[in-house]
């Protein structure tokens, strides 16, 4: 196994047991662990990540990617009127056991959202702003999150309603993060349930 390998699938491996939450930690504590000075793409870290997940959970993976999939219809459906997407790894069909649902939503104002997912009887674990700097800007979002009754956990993530329609580079498989309306994921659901959306 090259180095490159070897530290990819050290940080995949601190990923997928929660040990670190982002690629980039993951990677250069995976590197110092293995005491090298190799860095992988995040790209080689998502691939050895999936195929981790795959060795450990097997058929019940895709079990649990079906219902995810199901449980974000359901979501989205209560906030259709906020142009929900699915996103991240659920879209992606590269969930794990330690995945959670990612639905991105556009208002001027979150408490409508959080209003709309109270009404429907979601239990909101916490909610809040959140700042991140992309291309040398700081852009701020409304981060909600919730567990539904089969223990999973959802973010819904507030944008402001100009930045519809703005499409974002995937940190990770470097395309466009396109994501899945409720209307096109109803239609995977019923036609290619498992489908993954990675670049080949």
């Amino acid at each position: 196994m090259s180095l490159r390998k070897r530290v990819a699938r050290e940080a995949a491996t601190l990923l997928y047991t929660s040990q670190e939450k982002e690629y980039k930690q993951a990677k250069k504590r995976a590197a110092k662990t293995l005491r090298v000075r190799v860095l992988p793409s995040n790209l080689e870290v998502a691939e050895e990540l999936d195929k981790i997940a795959e060795e450990k959970e097997g058929s019940s993976r895709r079990e649990l990617l079906l219902r995810m999939r199901k449980e974000a219809l359901q979501i989205m459906k209560t906030l259709e009127n906020f142009n929900a997407k699915l996103v991240g790894s659920v879209w992606r069909g590269t969930a794990h056991q330690n995945s959670d649902i990612d639905i991105l939503t556009f208002s001027q104002d979150p408490k409508p959202v959080l209003d709309q997912l109270q009404k429907y009887g979601y239990r909101v674990t916490s909610s809040g702003w959140r700042s991140v700097t992309k291309v040398g800007k700081k852009e701020a979002s409304f981060h909600i999150h919730l567990v539904l009754s089969s223990g999973d956990e959802t973010e819904i993530i507030v944008r402001d309603y100009e930045k519809l329609g703005r499409l974002e580079r995937c940190e990770i498989y470097g395309d466009a993060v396109i994501g899945l309306s409720p209307s096109q994921l109803l239609k995977v659901l019923k036609e290619i349930p498992l489908e993954k959306f990675v670049p080949t």
